[in-house]
């Protein structure tokens, strides 16, 4: 069965169709309502701007969020102190 859905979503005043996943829909709606209260915002601050403009910046916005995000999960340098420990743990016991 196919579980896909056609939806329009609304993005800075133009429709655009998509076809996703049903369990996509909540969110899909939700990113887009994200991305019109931040264009909204540029738009009642800068009023001599361009849509494409306002879309640029919540779109630089965003993804600055993205990557501070991921750089917070970032495991790497708890990986590197347990290797080092385990190295650490290793020549103790060489020395028993």
């Amino acid at each position: 069965m196919d579980d896909k859905l056609s939806i329009k979503v609304n993005l800075a005043e133009r429709y655009y169709p998509l076809k996703i996943d049903r369990d996509d829909e909540e969110k899909i709606r939700r990113a887009a309502r994200l991305i019109n209260e931040k264009v909204l915002q540029y738009k009642q601050k800068y009023a001599d701007k361009d849509t494409q403009d306002f879309l640029a910046m919540a779109a630089l916005q965003f993804v600055i969020k993205v990557m501070e995000t991921e750089d917070q999960m970032d495991m790497t340098p708890f990986e590197e102190k347990v290797k080092e420990m385990s190295e650490q743990v290793g020549e103790f016991l060489k020395k028993e």
